[in-house]
């Protein structure tokens, strides 16, 4: 990727940087799989303290999810019946 100004044509400027909130969703949704799946395991296994740390980890990813989605729906909004790709 040439570094300098950016491409014509793409969004965002050095200001204000383009999020790419379907990538973000996928890491956050992941993060939230696995620290729950661990969570549970060390809970069971008797490691309680990890255990919450990852639970808390978890509570946190979702969090994430849940405002990733709000920037979606009101970036859906404004640019209404535009697709956009996974790096969006």
């Amino acid at each position: 990727m040439p570094i300098g100004a950016q491409p014509r044509g793409r969004r965002g400027t050095v200001e204000e940087p383009y999020s790419p909130l379907n990538l973000r969703l996928i890491f956050a949704a992941f993060g939230f799989v696995v620290c729950s799946v661990l969570a549970v395991l060390l809970l069971r296994g008797g490691w309680t303290v990890p255990g919450w740390l990852l639970a808390a980890w978890a509570v946190v990813a979702a969090g994430d999810i849940v405002v990733i989605q709000l920037r979606r729906r009101a970036r859906a909004r404004s640019a209404a019946g535009q697709d956009h790709s996974l790096f969006e």
